[in-house]
């Protein structure tokens, strides 16, 4: 039993050299990627950092302009709000008055028609009528006289027109 045992030893012995080599070669592994990693680290921290630099400046310089364009472009736009109002305002009161006129207009145009229409009238019943009367009777008493004196309707170049056409 005691070589088996010494076997076991023996064997124990011979995996942990083994696994401490693994250890060893995988910290010798690390050693290098950490070197590398810190040497691609530096190289990117040399690149970037003046572009960063720049970029932060940029930013730095472009704050303030940016701040006041934000600042105009909010009171602009207050500006401009107040005077739509104003203005939608001024359209309303144009639009109303227009359409008092219009209606005014409407009121005149139509009460004048009105009126001609009832001068119209008037003239044709006062004036028109009693001078159609007048001629009627002129007429008559032409041709009461025409006939009484024994001439006969003649027009201008001497044809005689019946007494009773119209």
């Amino acid at each position: 039993m005691e070589t088996r045992f010494t076997v076991l030893l023996f064997e124990i012995g011979i995996a942990l050299l083994v696994q401490t080599g693994i250890l060893i070669a995988i910290l010798a592994t690390i050693k290098r990627s950490s070197a590398r990693m810190q040497a691609l680290a530096d190289e990117v921290q040399r690149r970037a950092l003046p572009t960063l630099d720049a970029a932060q400046s940029l930013v730095v310089e472009a704050k303030p302009k940016l701040e006041e364009l934000i600042s105009n472009a909010a009171a602009s736009s207050v500006t401009i709000k107040s005077q739509l109002e104003r203005l939608d305002v001024t359209v309303n009161d144009i639009v109303d008055r227009t359409r008092l006129h219009v209606i005014r207009a409407d009121e005149l145009v139509t009460r004048t028609m009105d009126r001609v229409e009832e001068t119209t009238d008037i003239v044709h019943h006062t004036v028109i009528s009693p001078v159609r009367q007048i001629a009627g009777v002129v007429q008559g008493l032409s041709a009461g006289l025409g006939t009484l004196l024994g001439r006969r309707n003649r027009d201008r170049n001497g044809v005689p027109q019946d007494e009773m056409f119209i």
